[in-house]
Parts: structure tokens; sequence; C-alpha cells
């Protein structure tokens, strides 16, 4: 295995990583910010208001993309054990 195959596993890696967790994460940042510009624009100072949103954002992204998310590592898991067959060591 040369630095060439580790480089493809790493960046496929990090591809899948991202891609995986990308959906969830702008969702929650875009309730994050509309809830905080809601509390700036009428003033309200309460932390614990922020979190409802963020999480209910959160749930609602899982189950948009949870078949994406899942496709997702299942396909790259799948070619990462095909690929320990072709490693010669």
């Amino acid at each position: 295995m040369n630095v060439d195959d580790f480089l493809q596993i790493g960046k496929l890696g990090i591809e899948t990583a991202v891609l995986v967790s990308a959906p969830v994460l702008v969702l929650g940042l875009v309730a994050g910010l509309v809830v905080s510009i809601f509390q700036a624009a009428t003033q309200i100072s309460d932390p614990a208001l922020a979190f409802i949103p963020k999480i209910g954002a959160t749930v609602v992204g899982l189950v948009i993309f949870g078949h994406f998310m899942i496709n997702r590592i299942a396909w790259f898991t799948t070619w990462l054990y095909s690929s320990i067959a072709t490693i010669q060591g």
C-alpha cells in the first residue's frame, strides 16, 4: 500500500464525514440564527429559548436526510472493506 492509497482513503473519509454531518449542522445553524434574530428584535434574553428550535431542526434534518446519511456511510464502509482485498502488504 503506497501513499496514494492512504490519501484516497483519507480524502474519502473526510468527504463522507462532511457530507453526512453537513445537513444537520446547517439546519441547526439556520435555526439558531433565526432564533437569535428573533431574540435580538424582541429583546428576550432567555438562553433556553434557543435550544428547542435547534433540537427540532436537528430532528427534522435527521428525518429528511437520514436515508442519504445511512446510504453514504454504508457505501463508504463497503468500499473500504472491499479495498482491503486490494492492499498488498
